[in-house]
């Protein structure tokens, strides 16, 4: 497990982690970018999902990415923390993990999945993403994972909870 500052479209991993919307429409942030980088068919690919519930995943082909599999993972809108948020936060990661096994990859790069719009305070997001990753290993076995961070702040947060 390690952190670096990167845009997660560039990164060549089996697979790339998307913050998604349960419509799975594309948007704002990492996932407009993601979709971006990966070309009209990523959101035709999408629509044929059908939708996904927040604290799942989805996974379709990378498209026009290095990343040959995005996951599409939907985190919780932050409301103040007492709506399950860190639960469904948590099942958003092993459900990835979980998409990861279906397709028999070893390397997977996150996002800080709810971070962004979704307004989950970064700390405890980070916090929440490496323990559940770390419990996903014990299980899953020897796999590549990358948290890909968009700024120096983010980085900082996943240094330091990698290191404690």
């Amino acid at each position: 497990m390690r952190a670096v500052q990167a845009d997660i479209t560039t990164l060549d991993v089996d697979a790339v982690v998307t913050a998604a919307n349960e419509g799975l429409r594309g948007g704002g942030g990492v996932d407009g970018a993601v979709h971006r980088a990966a070309g009209p068919e990523l959101l035709a690919a999408c629509r044929k999902l059908g939708g996904c519930p927040t604290g799942e995943a989805r996974i379709t082909p990378g498209f026009r990415l290095k990343a040959r599999h995005v996951i599409h993972a939907v985190g919780p809108v932050w409301r103040g923390g007492t709506a399950g948020e860190p639960g469904l936060l948590a099942s958003a990661y092993r459900s990835s993990f979980a998409r990861l096994r279906e397709v028999g990859e070893h390397s997977i790069a996150f996002p800080a999945i709810s971070t962004g719009i979704y307004g989950y305070p970064p700390e405890q997001a980070v916090r929440i993403a490496v323990v559940t990753v770390r419990e996903e290993l014990v299980a899953y076995g020897p796999l590549e994972v990358i948290f890909a961070c968009f700024d120096s702040r983010t980085l900082a947060l996943y240094e330091k909870e990698l290191a404690g």
